[in-house]
C-alpha cells in the first residue's frame, strides 16, 4: 500500500494484492493512521487481486466515517463482490481521475 496527498486535500491510498481476514488489518491501520485529517479519502483499488467480506466491511466502515471514493477501474472480482452484495451503488467511483458517481 502507498499513501499520497493530492493538491485538493484528498488522501489517496493505493491498494494492491489480496485482502481477506488475515490481511485487512494493514489497510485498516493505514487508513486510520494516514487519513485522520484528510477528507476525502480515495482508495485506488485497480490493483486489488482478491477481496472478501472483510474488505467489503472495511469499505463500508470507511464510507460511514468520511467521504470515500473508489478509484478504478474496478477489478472484475471486486466488481462482482460489490454487485452481488448490493453495495456497488454505495460507493462513489472515479476512473482515470474523473468521478462517475
Amino acid at each position: 500500500m502507498t499513501v499520497r496527498a493530492e493538491a485538493d486535500g484528498a488522501c489517496v491510498v493505493a491498494c494492491s494484492g489480496e485482502f481477506d481476514q488475515d490481511t485487512i488489518g494493514l489497510l485498516q491501520a493505514t487508513c486510520e493512521r494516514e487519513t485522520t485529517r484528510a477528507k476525502p479519502l480515495v482508495l485506488d483499488v485497480k490493483n486489488v487481486t482478491f477481496a472478501d467480506s472483510s474488505f467489503l466491511n472495511t469499505l463500508i466502515r470507511l464510507r460511514n466515517t468520511r467521504s470515500l471514493s473508489l478509484a478504478g477501474p474496478l477489478p472484475d472480482q471486486l466488481h462482482r463482490l460489490l454487485d452481488m452484495t448490493g453495495t456497488l451503488a454505495l460507493f462513489e467511483m472515479c476512473e482515470d481521475g474523473e468521478e462517475t458517481g
